[in-house]
């Protein structure tokens, strides 16, 4: 990483809570009523307490049970009717619809989810959507995030090849912990994700890391979310692809089956046919006109990137494609939770 990249990796996140809190000001949210569209659609991944780990580099991806509850009160608070995301499109498309909606989605299937998020959605009656992938549910994909975070955190250093033959990766520090962290996870961003996710696999196994134990550790497996689906009318489960890979990456061929499998198999585990897809990652690298195409082709009525936005009327044209918000567990203020909702922070970056 460049000396600039790594200022602007520091410069990243005070920027972004400096915006938060400027835009938390109800003067500042009153200045642009419109911006709050017709409501948002939340992402999540981990629900759960704070674990008390010294090196967290996914800790974005970690909300406690109390910031969920809060993002709920504050939805509601807000004027938003809690839906399904699969309901959406239809009642956007209403033209006697006159409220705002909020759809809670969780990505990756985290075990988690049942234990610690779903009982908050069940206080307060809010429907939400769980995307899986089979790969983790099978235990034959290994998340690499996970994987990059426990081979960091349990070494000083360690070898491995980016491309050009071994090399010693240090990570004594914190900083050189983030910078290892970091060049693992441009890794797996620039090589082919199957290849780069293997040599990672094989890797951490070397040094006594098991990628494949964090994925049975964190994620259900299939006898869970069968119980899961017969036990919470409140949940359903949507498709995330069947190895959660960059999908702007693959071949049509893979493409089309990482989307019809996903969505042929989380049906065989829950009883009923995903009415949803998120793609992985979601960014505007890993989402293209290709994968919306067969996601519609798929039956799928409704599909989420991670480009953030609310809900606005021109969305209609591309419900396969739909922005969501984060609930960033950087970021786990009630007040970031209602300027979040005001759309401001959206209006301000366009």
């Amino acid at each position: 990483m460049s000396y600039w990249e790594c200022v602007k990796a520091k410069l990243k996140y005070p920027l972004i809570r400096a915006g938060l809190e400027v835009t938390a000001l109800p003067a500042v949210r009153a200045l642009f009523p419109a911006a709050r569209g017709r409501g948002l659609i939340w992402t999540l991944h981990h629900v759960r307490p704070d674990e008390g780990k010294a090196y967290t580099p996914n800790a974005y991806l970690s909300v406690t049970t109390e910031f969920l509850a809060s993002a709920i009160e504050e939805s509601l608070a807000a004027g938003l009717t809690p839906v399904h995301l699969h309901d959406l499109p239809a009642l956007l498309a209403d033209p006697n619809e006159t409220r705002r909606f909020v759809a809670f989605t969780l990505d990756d299937g985290y075990r988690n989810n049942r234990e610690f998020a779903a009982p908050i959605f069940r206080r307060y009656g809010v429907p939400y959507t769980i995307f899986i992938t089979p790969g983790f549910v099978e235990r034959t994909r290994s998340m690499w995030w996970e994987t990059v975070e426990a081979l960091v955190a349990s070494r000083d250093s360690f070898r491995f090849d980016f491309g050009a033959g071994d090399e010693w990766v240090q990570c004594r520090s914190h900083p050189e912990k983030d910078q290892a962290f970091d060049r693992l996870s441009a890794f797996i961003r620039t090589v082919v994700e199957d290849e780069a996710v293997e040599r990672l696999d094989a890797c951490a196994r070397a040094y006594g890391v098991d990628p494949l134990a964090i994925v049975e550790d964190l994620t259900m497996a299939r006898e869970e979310l069968a119980a899961y689906a017969a036990e919470d009318p409140l949940v359903h489960f949507g498709a995330h692809t069947m190895t959660h890979s960059n999908l702007c990456r693959l071949s049509d061929e893979r493409l089309r089956y990482e989307v019809d499998a996903s969505v042929e198999t989380v049906a065989a585990y829950t009883g009923n046919p995903p009415r949803s897809f998120s793609y992985p990652y979601g960014w505007s690298s890993a989402f293209c006109e290709r994968a919306e195409r067969m996601v519609a082709e798929a039956g799928i009525p409704v599909g989420v990137t991670t480009r953030p936005g609310v809900l606005q009327p021109g969305l209609l044209k591309r419900v396969t494609s739909l922005p969501r918000v984060s609930l960033n567990g950087y970021y786990q203020q009630r007040r970031y939770v209602r300027a979040l909702i005001s759309g401001v922070p959206f209006r301000l970056l366009h």
